[in-house]
């Protein structure tokens, strides 16, 4: 988990003030992993309407502020993070009173810029920001798209906090590519999940014992995401490295490409992508 020790001794005069709305999972991920990176308690805020999630962050982080009122929370704020659902979005940006030049930064699954702003009735610099649930133990993977008003300075901000909880922080200039990143690296986790789960099982099926078999598969892939991570060669190259002639190996990818496995992945990142889209057309309708 992120960690939440006493955070380092560091200059805070120019540590951004950072209110989130909403302190689910995600915002405790990265209150967490900017306190333990050295940004000061007293400088990061949260509101939480729920009493037991709120007074479960306030044991957590007790130094920093919090409370219900949005308002309150993001009074002087430079930077506001919007860690709500998607279905309540619009609700809780209609009765904002923001900072004219305090960066907002949503990580709203599926909520378009354009809409955030109508809501909000100003022209915020906005951020829309799409990380993937590995952030929750810092190993996130983070999409960012910025509007025209976000200047360089907030840019390097966004990509600070966001580097709290991830390896991986990348810029896009065009918005709909949001969509495409929430189908590769947002829904990207179950993927491997589903792999992961369906090649334990079959070695269960095989005689495995399970907790051997769960074993195994997991470090096979963290094993083969790490050589990816830190090889020279492309993962075509790696895959081809693995697959001897005549061997096992290929008896398997053959196996796969059989069944056409190549579309099945791509069909399934495309459909996330779609559904992404429809989200976005179905809460920004009003």
């Amino acid at each position: 988990m992120i960690p939440t020790s006493q955070p380092t001794t560091t200059d805070n005069s120019n540590k951004p003030i950072i209110a989130f709305i909403g302190a689910g999972n995600m915002a405790e991920a990265v209150i967490g992993g900017l306190y333990a990176s050295g940004h000061p308690p007293s400088h990061l805020r949260f509101s939480e309407p729920f009493d037991e999630r709120r007074r479960y962050m306030e044991s957590k982080f007790s130094e920093c502020m919090s409370g219900t009122d949005n308002n309150e929370i993001i009074k002087d704020a430079d930077v506001i993070i919007l860690a709500v659902k998607p279905q309540v979005i619009r609700d809780v940006v209609s009765a904002l009173n923001c900072e004219s030049n305090a960066l907002i930064i949503s990580i709203a699954a599926g909520i378009r810029t354009e809409d955030i702003l109508r809501w909000l009735k100003t022209s915020q610099p906005l951020v829309r920001c799409m990380p993937n649930t590995p952030a929750l133990i810092g190993e996130g993977a983070v999409g960012l798209y910025a509007t025209e008003s976000v200047s360089e300075t907030q840019r390097d901000t966004t990509v600070g906090i966001m580097s709290a909880v991830a390896k991986e922080v990348m810029w896009v200039e065009k918005e709909p590519l949001i969509d495409t990143i929430t189908g590769i690296s947002g829904s990207g986790p179950a993927y491997y999940f589903l792999f992961m789960e369906t090649m334990t099982q079959a070695g269960i099926d095989a005689g495995l014992p399970e907790e051997q078999s769960r074993a195994l598969t997991i470090q096979t892939c963290l094993g083969a995401a790490k050589m990816a991570q830190s090889s020279e060669h492309d993962l075509s190259t790696l895959r081809k490295n693995v697959t001897s002639p005549n061997g096992t190996t290929e008896a398997a990818i053959k196996s796969m490409e059989a069944d056409n496995i190549r579309q099945i992945i791509k069909d399934a990142v495309f459909s996330a992508e779609r559904r992404g889209k429809e989200i976005a057309d179905e809460m920004g309708k009003n």
